[in-house]
């Protein structure tokens, strides 16, 4: 048995004596019937309220809701209430306790607690806040916050708790938790530094037996922080730490009687069968607290002294549900502070920027964020993409919410090293997910994702077509004068013509590259497929990094800046013009057309 694996008999040990003595002082039996209703909120982002600071309106979902609703369920039944991770990150009511306000006590712990949560799982946008921001959580929080494959490097142990063990009225239902993997391949090691993030299937076989072992539930539920596609990103079903993995797990990895998933932004409420033929439910909520999922449970005992279980799963819409007044009233304090943070005024535009338009080609809203990046970092060439397709910043003053519109993720800034070869290679790769290769004006521009028989494929989840990539990872490119033909296939796209500054553009030179660190460290693929650098060079490649997120800087940047006019950099166009023009009027249309 390896060291790693003794440490985590050990803790397990540890874990079971102690869930042991308790229900020796408890001293309950097993009732012969039994109800409860598990209730999970998944990827909140910040919607702790019923209101969008962003947009400065009501909203349809918020953490308010929710305790109405689970308050309404307290009241004729046992309930343990969950939550599956991403909660630290989205709306400015985070970021306000992430970095502005960090004396207070932070309002996720505060909230969550006054909930009355009874276990939570991390996600990778909760790493993406830093260890200030989750190791003070992780001690705040009154309830056990899971990860068993997130593992301290030096002690080899689960860095969060890996499981807990919830008694109630003598059942003893086990709670695993589980984080995606992925999180080395999006965010900077700076913010997860100390900790190594294992597969999720080869976690759960080791977590499992030890806990069907030593605990002997009667229930055991997994709490993954992962999704339920796990093709999602040109992956598969064997490969190695897998974003969404939950599926995988609940197929292979016997005893769990319901899986929650989250991550994806979807919706889940699906039965499958493990390889030993037993049904497990897997559900998950779509994301900013507008639904919960809910497995409601019954459980008999037979007459071998095991329980016979009943489970059916249910998605719940918070749109309707009224936000808990005596809720708000306890936090409105919290939400003043927040209110006054993101009506800070910034600066002002002289034009309105549409990030619309940059879905289909050049547009002013990526080009601002060009310009700022450009500014910031002192570099030659900068890539960015669309990170909020549906964002709008009017003419006028910009306040502190509006660059939440301009930009979404709290992303570091990179400074990178790469060969003129490695940015073609880069931008080939960028426009391949993003033009369909046209043969005349009557084809698409984007490129859609058909079925075999050459149809596009339509979302019932979403309610529209879908793209073959997800539009965060449309990079354009400012720096360089080039060009996108789209009558050209796929790496053979891009011709780059010259530097912007009129200087040539050399495939043997190198040049300064900004970049944020999503992509910075592999997110989307453009450095490690497109320009097909290892991990370790891509490391290798960083010149330097901000110390905060861009977003703090591109509102510093609004300050010294006053009166901004935005304007387009015409350092890129698309041929043949007519093809473009008319294809992308014809798949706007598509993409607004709902069923």
């Amino acid at each position: 048995m390896t060291n790693i694996k003794l440490k985590y008999l050990f803790l397990v040990i540890g874990i079971a004596t102690f869930s042991f003595l308790s229900s020796c002082s408890e001293k309950i039996e097993k009732p012969e019937s039994f109800k409860i209703i598990l209730v999970e909120t998944s990827d909140v982002h910040g919607a702790v309220f019923d209101y969008d600071f962003i947009n400065d309106k009501k909203s349809s979902g918020s953490l308010s809701k929710v305790h109405t609703y689970v308050n309404e369920l307290r009241k004729n039944n046992e309930v343990i209430l969950m939550d599956n991770g991403d909660i630290l990150q989205g709306q400015p009511v985070v970021y306000y306790y992430n970095y502005e306000n960090t004396e207070d006590k932070h309002i996720c712990s505060e909230v969550m607690n006054y909930m009355q949560y009874d276990v939570a799982t991390i996600g990778n946008h909760d790493i993406e806040a830093g260890h200030s921001v989750y190791d003070k959580l992780k001690l705040d929080f009154k309830f056990p916050w899971l990860a068993a494959n997130a593992i301290d490097i030096e002690t080899g142990e689960p860095y969060f708790e890996p499981y807990t063990i919830i008694n109630k009225k003598g059942v003893k239902i086990a709670v695993l938790g589980l984080i995606t993997p992925g999180i080395p391949k999006w965010l900077p090691e700076e913010l997860w530094t100390g900790i190594k993030f294992e597969d999720m299937v080869v976690s759960a076989k080791e977590w499992v037996p030890l806990i069907m072992k030593n605990e002997k539930p009667d229930l055991l539920i997994g709490l993954f922080h992962s999704g339920y596609d796990y093709t999602y990103g040109n992956a598969d079903y064997n490969t190695p730490e897998n974003e969404n993995a939950s599926k995988i797990v609940a197929e292979q990895v016997p005893g769990f009687d319901v899986i929650f998933v989250g991550h994806d932004h979807r919706t889940w409420n699906e039965k499958i069968k493990n390889l030993e033929g037993d049904e497990v439910l897997i559900l998950g909520p779509t994301s900013s607290a507008r639904q919960v999922v809910t497995a409601s449970i019954e459980m008999n005992l037979n007459h071998e002294g095991k329980y016979i279980k009943k489970i059916n799963g249910s998605v719940i819409e918070m749109k309707d549900v009224k936000p808990d007044s005596l809720f708000n009233d306890h936090f409105k304090n919290e939400f003043n502070k927040v209110k006054q943070f993101v009506s800070k005024q910034v600066g002002a535009f002289e034009e309105t920027v549409d990030g619309h338009e940059a879905l289909y080609g050049p547009s002013v809203f990526i080009d601002l964020i060009q310009q700022i990046q450009l500014e910031i970092s002192g570099a030659e060439i900068s890539f960015a993409a669309p990170l909020s397709y549906h964002s709008v910043i009017e003419k006028g003053p910009v306040y502190v919410r509006d660059m939440f519109k301009l930009y979404r993720f709290e992303n570091f800034l990179y400074t990178i090293r790469l060969t003129g070869k490695e940015i073609d290679d880069y931008l080939e790769f960028s426009y391949a997910g993003w033009f369909n290769q046209m043969t005349g004006p009557d084809d698409h521009l984007l490129n859609f994702k058909k079925d075999d028989n050459g149809e596009l494929i339509f979302s019932d989840r979403y309610n529209s077509f879908m793209l073959q990539s997800q539009f965060y990872n449309f990079d354009a490119a400012a720096g360089i004068n080039y060009i996108v033909d789209l009558k050209k296939e796929d790496n053979n796209k891009v011709s780059i013509i010259s530097l912007s500054n009129g200087n040539g553009f050399y495939k043997d030179s190198t040049y300064k590259v900004a970049i944020n660190s999503y992509r910075g460290n592999g997110g989307g693929g453009h450095l490690s497929i497109g320009a097909a650098l290892e991990k370790d060079e891509i490391t290798n490649r960083r010149i330097n990094s901000t110390e905060k997120d861009l977003r703090y800087y591109m509102m510093s940047w609004m300050e010294e800046q006053g009166s901004v006019n935005p304007e387009a950099f015409n350092n890129w166009k698309v041929i043949p013009e007519e093809w473009w023009q008319k294809g992308k009027v014809r798949d706007e249309k598509l993409l607004n057309s709902k069923k």
